[in-house]
């Protein structure tokens, strides 16, 4: 979504709706169809911003069909591509998905059993692993996981389609990692919350005399943090007792006295069900994803790295954001904002190109390109960005002097050696750029 001071108009692009950014403001989206690995968009929609996300993701990739017009495509996307019908149209276009399933529905209730049977597989050693190298070339886990099959059927266009869905449960190891971290986090929030519940006896300290108030303050605060049976909580009644004078004024032998009873409920420790946490923590780092390729066109390992490649969608938008400044979007009228964001995405595909040319060059050669970070000159880089390319050329200017006579004398910043080398792996002619400084 991009997000613009704008007053909201019926039939306009510019609509209040969810995000992420700045809910007060109102937003056009934008739908993003790339080619994998080049992350090059194919298809772009621009819609108003008050629409739900997973309707918008069919008529993206319909055009995809058209516009490439062959099968045997594999589509991968976030929770909102797995949508039944959004599958349904793959198959039937004889193309493929990867993507996972949302916790939602069927799938919900499906996943705890998945999960027992994946904790089950990891400690029998029956998960299948999957490596990649890192930065350093150092073999490293990624994830583990297994899989299984289901029939799946719908129809499309009055005619019925059955197929078989590989539903594959994957952990990931980072994620789990997140999860526990964020667990220990909300469990040590949780603890602090209910400890001060019941603060001692003082001036404006609020005490709580029924049983009942307290405990629907504590399970709210096991609620607040999602930590619900994995915390005790001990307390205790304390009941003192008063003798008073009945009426007002001084007391005496023969006054009639009463005794009031004061309740407050007092919490006295806060503490871990260790065993539960660590079942919980046991089952963090799942998810399920599905895909209806085979495994002789996708393997389980396939799947799990292709996915993590999903992130040079994702970085479609940081460079329309960040580097082409489309949001905040100033123009109004809606074939404007349509125009802009279209010019902007050509933009992107010369960005996407340019980065991919340079380093197709350099992995062929096993090369890397020095002097494209300022900060550390000798720093290689074997998969510069297209940002820090241009950058290289930031210093280049043409000088035009004409003197009383007429004359006209150019200066052009000469070439250096990185410049000269990211010109050639670009494949493009160096005197192109030398003529400018004979053209008139």
């Amino acid at each position: 979504m991009v997000s613009g001071n704008h007053q909201v108009k019926s039939g306009g692009l510019i609509q209040f709706g969810h995000n992420k950014d700045n809910s007060n403001l109102p937003q056009f989206k934008l739908m993003v169809g790339a080619l994998d690995p080049l992350g090059m968009p194919l298809a772009t929609d621009v819609v108003s911003g008050e629409q739900a996300d997973d309707r918008l993701y069919l008529p993206v990739i319909k055009r995809i069909d058209e516009s490439l017009n062959q099968s045997d495509l594999l589509y991968e996307g976030d929770c909102k591509m797995s949508a039944f019908d959004i599958r349904l149209h793959i198959v039937g276009q004889k193309n493929h998905y990867l993507s996972p399933l949302p916790l939602t529905g069927q799938t919900a209730k499906e996943m705890e059993s998945w999960i027992d049977e994946a904790v089950q597989k990891e400690l029998d050693y029956q998960l299948e692993l999957i490596f990649r190298n890192n930065e350093k070339d150092e073999k490293v886990l990624v994830a583990g996981g297994y899989e299984f099959e289901r029939e799946q059927c719908g129809s499309l266009d009055g005619k019925e389609i059955k197929w078989i869905e590989r539903v594959l449960i994957i952990k990931s190891p980072v994620h789990a990692e997140q999860q526990i971290k964020g667990l220990e986090k909300r469990l040590t929030k949780a603890m602090e919350k209910i400890r001060v519940l019941t603060p001692e006896k003082g001036r404006g300290k609020r005490q709580i005399t029924d049983e009942k108030q307290l405990l629907e303050a504590i399970e709210k605060r096991l609620k607040e943090q999602r930590v619900m049976g994995l915390l005790t909580v001990e307390y205790e009644k304390q009941t003192e007792r008063e003798i008073r004078y009945v009426g007002k004024g001084r007391g005496s032998k023969n006054r009639k006295q009463q005794v009031i009873k004061k309740v407050r409920y007092s919490i006295l420790n806060v503490n871990r069900k260790e065993e539960e946490i660590a079942n919980a923590k046991e089952r963090f780092g799942w998810k399920a994803f599905v895909t209806n390729a085979a495994k002789a066109r996708l393997s389980l390992s396939e799947a799990v790295l292709s996915y993590r490649h999903e992130y040079r969608v994702e970085r479609i938008f940081n460079r329309l954001k960040n580097r082409l400044n489309i949001a905040p979007v100033f123009v109004k009228r809606n074939e404007q904002i349509t125009g802009l964001t279209h010019l902007l995405i050509l933009g992107v595909r010369v960005l996407t190109l340019l980065e991919f040319v340079v380093r197709r060059s350099l992995e062929e050669d096993k090369a890397t390109l020095t002097g494209l970070h300022l900060e550390n000159p000798k720093k290689a880089n074997e998969r510069p960005t297209a940002e820090r390319l241009l950058k290289a050329f930031s210093n280049i200017s043409l000088t035009i002097i004409k003197n009383r006579q007429g004359e006209i004398k150019r200066h052009l910043t000469p070439l250096s050696d990185l410049q000269m080398e990211i010109l050639n792996r670009l494949e493009l002619d160096i005197f192109l750029y030398l003529n400018l400084e004979m053209t008139t």
